[in-house]
């Protein structure tokens, strides 16, 4: 009897999670960037009662196995990589990748492999030093950070992510090219906060991260489009829907083990 009991306790723990799950993606349906999750599913080990039997030749047939399923558990909490929404901001150092690929951004020089980002909302400083909104240095193609020359009075960005700058003498010269990795497994990376990712062993072999560059068929990563935000793919009509669904299922658990209540108190009235 009990056993409805623990496999009501371990759907509502199933449950949770993934409102959990749900909450953080309809808090975050304007961050730039962000990539939705979700949570899937699997049963734990059934219980055998009876074993298989097999078909004997002009005798008796086989038997199926008498099996008791002990709950639920999550299976796993998937990071969806789908293509946001583009955003037209028209700020040049609002960058968007239409297709696959990744920022390289690092905290200094020192660090040595950096994180990666969809979100391109960069900024220019003192220094002409290209940073995200929290300091950090956008890498090239070279795995350097980027910094224009001083006599920089315009630039631009094109497609393949190269900068093109304008100098103080009017004359127009191409710079260094903003840095996009391309990740074999995104799912596999770590999500660390701030919009940021970071390489693990089973995003990339043996956790290697080479710099490339953007709009390039050779690695498959996408163009660089400047003036224009990756907004959140977070789809608030199946995160409503997911959401009712699960306070269904979590109330549909709570009623099983209100009920597996209501029958233990019942075997326990039977002795009085």
């Amino acid at each position: 009897m009990l056993k409805s009991m623990y496999a009501g306790v371990s759907g509502m723990r199933g449950f949770q999670t993934k409102l959990d799950v749900i909450g953080n993606n309809i808090a975050n349906v304007n961050t730039v960037g962000f990539k939705s999750g979700r949570v899937m599913f699997k049963d734990i080990m059934s219980q055998t009662v009876s074993g298989v039997t097999a078909p004997v030749d002009a005798g008796q047939g086989g038997v199926n196995a008498k099996q008791i399923g002990l709950g639920v558990t999550v299976g796993s909490v998937d990071t969806l990589h789908l293509q946001g929404s583009p955003m037209t901001t028209n700020n040049p150092t609002d960058l968007r990748i239409d297709g696959d690929g990744f920022f390289l951004v690092k905290l200094s020089d020192a660090q040595e492999t950096p994180f990666l980002t969809r979100a391109g909302d960069f900024h220019m400083d003192a220094s002409r030093n290209l940073l995200t909104s929290d300091g950090l240095h956008v890498q090239d193609s070279d795995g350097q950070s980027i910094q224009l020359a001083d006599d920089v009075t315009a630039f631009s960005i094109s497609s393949d992510g190269t900068i093109v700058q304008t100098m103080a003498d009017g004359t127009t010269q191409p710079g260094v090219k903003i840095g996009v990795a391309k990740v074999t497994n995104p799912q596999g990376l770590e999500k660390i906060g701030g919009n940021l990712y970071r390489m693990t062993l089973n995003a990339n072999e043996n956790g290697e991260l080479t710099p490339t560059i953007a709009n390039d068929t050779a690695t498959g990563t996408g163009a660089i489009v400047s003036g224009q935000l990756e907004m959140s793919n977070v789809d608030l009509t199946n995160e409503f829907t997911e959401m009712i669904v699960s306070q269904r299922g979590f109330q549909a658990n709570s009623r099983i083990i209100t009920t597996s209540d209501e029958v233990l108190q019942e075997v326990v009235n039977l002795k009085r």
